[in-house]
Parts: C-alpha cells; sequence; structure tokens
C-alpha cells in the first residue's frame, strides 16, 4: 500500500522541477521536522510516503512516477533502507529519481558510507541533522517508552501531541515502528522479545490492514491506541 496525504498550500513556491532532498542524521526528530517543513512548502502536490513498513511492491509503484493523468507528486521515502529488499532498489533507482519531475525526500538516521556517499552524489540537496551525546530525542522515546508498556494513557497522549505538532500520521506510525524494532532488538528475555516481535508484527500489518477496512491511518492508529491492553 502507498500512503498519501494532502498538505495545505502555502505561498512560496522554492522549487522549479524535480529533485533529490536527501536529511539524515542521529537527531531524526529534527530532520523530519526540516523535511516536514519543505514538502509543505510543495504547493498543490499528493503526498505518497513509503516506509520500511511497506512492501517492495509499495516502493516500485512510487517509483514508477503518478503517470500521465496521475498528478503533481512528491515521494518522500522514510527509513526504506533498513528494509534490505528496499535498499538495493532505491540505490539503483537514484539515478532515475535525480532526473524525475517529481520531487523525491529521503529520511534516513544511520547509514553505512558508501551508501550516504551515493545518496549525496545524487542529492540536489544534503542536510545532516546530528544530535548531541547528551540529548535526549523525548519525543521519540515518549512514544517507544509508552508503546512498550503498553500505557495507553500515556501512548494516547503523546499521540494527540504529536498531531497537535502537525506531523502526519504516517510520521506518527513510522517512528512507533521504529521504537517497537528497537526494543525487539533490545530485548533479553523470551517474554519481553515474545512482545517486541507481536508490536512490530502489529504495526508493519497496521497500514495495510487500515486499507482493507477503508480507515484514514490516523484513525487506524487511534483504534489501535485505544485498544491496547497492558501485558
Amino acid at each position: 500500500m502507498v500512503f498519501r496525504a494532502n498538505y495545505p498550500r502555502v505561498s512560496s513556491e522554492w522549487y522549479s522541477a524535480g529533485m533529490l532532498y536527501f536529511y539524515y542524521g542521529t537527531d531524526r526528530e529534527r530532520a523530519r521536522a526540516e523535511m516536514n517543513k519543505a514538502i509543505r512548502a510543495v504547493k498543490g502536490a499528493e503526498v505518497v510516503r513509503i516506509t520500511d513498513a511497506n512492501s517492495l511492491a509499495d516502493l516500485n509503484t512510487a517509483l514508477s512516477g503518478g503517470g500521465m493523468f496521475g498528478g503533481k507528486r512528491v515521494v518522500v521515502l522514510d527509513g526504506v533502507f533498513a528494509n534490505k529488499e528496499m535498499d538495493s532498489v532505491l540505490i539503483d533507482a537514484l539515478p532515475r529519481i535525480k532526473k524525475s519531475d517529481e520531487p523525491y525526500f529521503i529520511l534516513e538516521e544511520k547509514l553505512d558510507a558508501d551508501t550516504r556517499r551515493k545518496l549525496e552524489k545524487h542529492a540536489e540537496v544534503s542536510k545532516r541533522f546530528d544530535a548531541k551525546k547528551e540529548k535526549e530525542r523525548s519525543e521519540i522515546f515518549a512514544l517507544a517508552y509508552a508503546l512498550k508498556g503498553g500505557d495507553k494513557k500515556r501512548l494516547w497522549v503523546e499521540y494527540q501531541r504529536a498531531l497537535a505538532r502537525d506531523d502526519a500520521p504516517e510520521a506518527i506510525h513510522g517512528v512507533l515502528f521504529w521504537g517497537a524494532k528497537q526494543d525487539l532488538l533490545a530485548a533479553r528475555g523470551a517474554k519481553d522479545k515474545e512482545h517486541a516481535g507481536k508490536l512490530v508484527a502489529e504495526l508493519a500489518a497496521l497500514p495495510h490492514e487500515a486499507r482493507r477496512a477503508g480507515f484514514e491511518l490516523e484513525y487506524a492508529l487511534e483504534h489501535y491506541i485505544l485498544g491496547i491492553n497492558k501485558s
């Protein structure tokens, strides 16, 4: 499934043709905020967002273009290099992306040096945002800790705060999915691994289930959060 969201029009149009914009670094939330600000500056475009929770088919659909009657698009590739199936496909597509008439935005936190150089080579704009070691990325951890602990009330509050910041539901889902994967990697006991694995599987399936049920992702996330029980 390909996620789409419409952003409001703004007065300034700061690009004239398709470009590749690359945002990366350990301060993922700052990079995301800057990217989202740039996306909102694109006038009258439909946003197509792909994350590592999507399938390879979803990525290929996004890369194939909107078609003659598809309308103006912005393609956002959020953390896709965490999905090994997508890795080589996206690298191979970089020359084509660079020549595209549509703007592409890539957001990544940690990349190997070779991949980062390839992206920087093809990107018209590259911006790096690294967090200071002592800085706690509270917004990510607030969502991640609430999800891990099954704290429905706290997770609901943090979700509403994210919506109030104008974070896109797709971006919020990406943060939750990222947090669940980090929990799975850090889990030691069998119970913790089972719990984290369940969260990863549920969040990976959520966008696809929302589409089949005809729900907007925002409401699917609300339903999911309200249905969480402490384990």
